[in-house]
């Protein structure tokens, strides 16, 4: 019987696992663009909007710190969120808050391509994170590739990603053009937490429906107080 690192696509659910934030971290992301579409519906104000987003992010960390949780998923909305609120601070237009994220999402579509095209993926640069050596040695962010496999699961994975992140471009830039306030905030949360569940649910899917062997142990985990295999 395959063991949880035997295969390919075992190792790669095992590493995902560790750097994905889950389902608390994923939502965590959507409450400031809530709390800023609420307040901008209720007050139409920019800034009450702004200042509303800001105090979620800081409420969010809090609960973090008092139950003893790394606070990287709570802050990790931090910096597209000062970001967002200067853009709209300073044209005045609520829809601006949105524009940092449909521009991150235009690049995540393009990088991910090119990562494809060239035999990088991205998937494979977070699998290599989850690698127990990984703060340690950053020979693992490159010598994933040594498994062909690997590689080859990865690139599917990153265009299961590309498309993702492409439906959302293609669906909020419309909104943002025609400055669809409401919409936008509507799409950001929609397409945020549930399409990303969307996107993980498919390459869930991909890494069960698989089992591509490892070759020569390259990349899997070490055991429990030796190094790293990866050279």
């Amino acid at each position: 019987m395959a063991t949880e690192t035997s295969t390919v696509e075992g190792i790669i659910r095992h590493r995902l696992s560790e750097v994905l934030g889950g389902w608390r971290g994923a939502a965590e992301t959507a409450v400031p663009t809530i709390a800023f579409v609420v307040v901008w519906m209720l007050t139409h104000a920019v800034l009450a909007a702004v200042v509303a987003s800001a105090v979620a992010v800081v409420l969010l960390a809090a609960v973090r710190l008092v139950q003893g949780q790394t606070v990287r998923y709570a802050l990790s909305s931090v910096l597209t969120t000062v970001i967002a609120a200067a853009l709209a601070l300073r044209s005045g237009r609520a829809e601006d808050a949105f524009l940092p994220g449909i521009l991150w999402n235009a690049a995540l579509a393009a990088g991910g391509v090119v990562s494809i095209a060239v035999r990088w993926p991205v998937v494979g640069f977070m699998v290599a994170a989850g690698h127990p050596d990984a703060a340690t040695d950053v020979s693992v962010y490159r010598t994933w590739r040594q498994v062909p496999g690997m590689v080859t699961v990865c690139q599917r994975l990153t265009a299961v990603l590309v498309v993702l992140f492409g439906v959302r471009l293609a669906i909020m830039l419309p909104l943002y053009l025609n400055a669809q306030v409401e919409w936008l905030g509507v799409a950001k949360i929609v397409l945020g937490w549930p399409a990303y569940l969307a996107a993980i649910a498919v390459m869930a899917s991909i890494l069960v429906a698989g089992h591509t062997p490892t070759i020569g142990g390259v990349d899997t985990d070490p055991p429990e107080g030796s190094g790293s295999p990866v050279a």
